[in-house]
């Protein structure tokens, strides 16, 4: 393959409108996690500056927080809920697409008055790929596989992880078979093999770090406490998966959410109930709220470098706006 190197001058708003928009949709696909570490690699190859890749990240956060708190697959949380048996597939994307949606576009809005008429340099590389086709076939064969998965969860009743296990088992076998007539090297460099070869591990520790921290915290038995404590100072479960929500960007989202499956089972709250969504729409949109509240902020901190107290000064705040915008709709269409 050929790589061809193009420097190119467009619009800040623009791209930022495109690289969103991507990670709201492709996180309801791929996961929030999975959608920042693509989308944060993409923008380190095409902007030159730290200060843009800085807020370009911060908003794909936002906007990769926001998409998976509307799909099954999109964030840790849901997928928690939805095995739980707390939610169904159809009731999550029918109620939390529109809130989402807007707490995604409110941040976006705002960002863009604040960047308007401004510039960017973006270096962009193409490739001359002889192997476009098979490059095309095998990215729509894994999409259709993660898009199945709640489809055969609802034919089969099969646990999702072992839909999801087998998922990856066919991706990787279709990966062999394309490649099996290839010289060795070539074929190491596109098999699922050769991907898993190439993660980031002092990303993946570092944020590994961090759940530890908050495990060590539930099963000291802190996190439940809290929760009590939330509970007692609220009767309301509104106002608990509201609160719940804003103490995720501290304590992380995936703890408080297994503490409140455990807390309240289904004889008390049934499933699919108001309860169940407002808390998955507020524990993964809350989390963007500081950097560390998410897995994709924790992601992007780690491969971005990126402060705490910048994203606090940049991000916090629109995050907390999209965080009221997206609550308001859900409790007025509810």
């Amino acid at each position: 393959s050929t790589v061809i190197e193009s420097s190119k001058i467009q619009s800040k708003v623009r791209l930022l409108w495109i690289i969103s928009c991507m990670a709201f949709l492709l996180s309801a696909l791929l996961d929030n996690l999975t959608t920042t570490i693509l989308l944060i690699s993409i923008i380190r190859k095409i902007l030159q500056k730290e200060e843009d890749r800085w807020l370009f990240s911060g908003m794909i956060v936002i906007a990769a927080n926001a998409g998976g708190v509307w799909s099954p697959m999109g964030d840790v949380t849901t997928t928690m809920l939805w095995i739980s048996e707390r939610i169904t597939s159809w009731s999550l994307i029918k109620i939390l697409f529109l809130p989402a949606l807007i707490s995604f576009l409110v941040p976006l809005g705002f960002l863009s008055f604040q960047i308007k008429n401004q510039l960017l340099s973006t270096t962009v590389k193409r490739i001359a790929n002889k192997n476009n086709a098979q490059s095309i076939f095998l990215l729509v064969i894994g999409i259709a596989l993660l898009v199945s998965v709640p489809v055969v969860k609802a034919v089969t009743h099969l646990p999702p992880f072992m839909i999801m296990l087998l998922a990856l088992g066919i991706l990787w076998l279709i990966t062999e078979m394309v490649h099996f007539r290839k010289p060795i090297t070539e074929k190491k460099q596109w098999s699922v093999s050769g991907a898993l070869q190439k993660i980031d591990i002092p990303s993946m520790l570092f944020f590994t770090g961090i759940l530890y921290g908050v495990a060590a915290l539930e099963q000291a038995g802190w996190l439940h406490l809290f929760l009590k404590q939330l509970e007692n100072w609220h009767s309301t479960t509104t106002y608990t998966a509201i609160l719940m929500g804003v103490f995720s960007a501290i304590i992380d989202n995936v703890p408080l959410v297994a503490a409140g499956i455990k807390m309240f089972d289904l004889s008390a709250i049934p499933q699919d109930h108001f309860f169940w969504h407002l808390l998955a729409f507020t524990t993964g949109t809350g989390g963007s709220m500081l950097i560390i509240g998410s897995a994709a902020g924790v992601a992007a901190m780690g491969m971005q470098k990126i402060t705490f107290t910048y994203y606090i000064r940049k991000f916090s705040w629109l995050a907390g706006l999209g965080f009221i915008a997206g609550i308001l709709v859900l409790l007025i269409t509810q």
